[in-house]
């Protein structure tokens, strides 16, 4: 019940100008940062063992600005959801669409990350071309039922659930579909590796080669923000990586990490870090969040 209210309560608010929806999803975050100690901690975990650099004061502010991001995420998922084509797309702005148009009609990748715009970035591409993505399963069928329907809401775009693994998303990429991938979370290393991200060691897909290597796929990197001063959000497209995979797997899975912490190093503050990134750990060696 609780869950279908939350619901009602973001599909009131997707009316509310942009700048307004922003100060409540601030708010939200305000409150999560306050009420939920457990992902708080996570946080600062992951921001010490990335940023060790910074002083304990700055990576307080920063958990409390990724917060912030993240409650804007949920407040302002309710444009994509309900909000008309016309109304998404005046907040977008599109930095390197070229490297996406070019790629169009082959195999291709579109390897993203978690960022707080992540949705954003998937909703603009769904916009137009028919597309394809993994999602975890939700332990609650409402929700689930309903975030694959918002995600399928501009065109065909078929979503997979990770437990089935890659053999669909094989299937549509050698059907010129576009996937939409992100692969930085730490799912163990069943599939992976453990390669550097920033300079710790974290379980990684290797998958991202291996389907190039079964597909023939181009890479084209895409990262959505954020823009400051409540001005949307940019989705930004890379140049297709070149020369990629190699015969290395380490290599090339350490690749995707490194530009993911590029990215990252650009906007800490929107990067995922209430995520137990470093969960896994090498054989022998204790857990960072114990």
């Amino acid at each position: 019940m609780m869950v279908r209210f939350g619901v009602f309560l973001l599909w009131l608010l997707h009316f509310l100008p942009y700048r307004l929806q922003g100060w409540i999803g601030n708010a939200l975050g305000t409150l999560l940062y306050l009420f939920t100690a457990r992902r708080r901690r996570v946080a600062r975990i992951n921001l010490r063992l990335c940023f060790p650099e910074l002083s304990e004061a700055a990576r307080s502010r920063l958990i409390r600005q990724n917060f912030n991001a993240f409650g804007r995420s949920i407040v302002e998922r309710g444009i994509l959801w309900w909000s008309s084509r016309e109304r998404i797309q005046k907040l977008i702005r599109v930095e390197g669409a070229e490297h996406f148009q070019n790629a169009l009609g082959n195999p291709l990748i579109l390897l993203t990350a978690h960022f707080a715009a992540l949705d954003v970035g998937g909703a603009w591409i769904t916009q137009y071309t028919d597309g394809v993505s993994v999602y975890s399963k939700q332990k609650n069928t409402y929700m689930q039922n309903l975030v694959l329907q918002k995600r399928a809401r501009f065109g065909k775009q078929l979503l997979y659930a990770r437990q089935a693994g890659m053999r669909p998303v094989v299937k549509s990429l050698r059907e010129c579909r576009p996937f939409y991938y992100f692969t930085d979370q730490d799912w163990t290393t069943k599939d992976g590796v453990f390669v550097p991200f920033f300079g710790i060691p974290a379980a990684t897909l290797a998958t991202l080669p291996r389907l190039i290597t079964m597909t023939n796929a181009k890479v084209v990197p895409c990262i959505t923000r954020v823009l400051p001063d409540y001005q949307g959000y940019e989705v930004r497209f890379y140049p297709a990586w070149e020369n990629y995979p190699t015969d290395d797997l380490i290599a090339d899975t350490r690749r995707i990490n490194e530009f993911i912490e590029q990215r990252v190093r650009e906007m800490p503050e929107q990067y995922f870090w209430l995520h137990r990134r470093f969960k896994t750990r090498p054989e022998g060696e204790e857990s960072f969040y114990k």
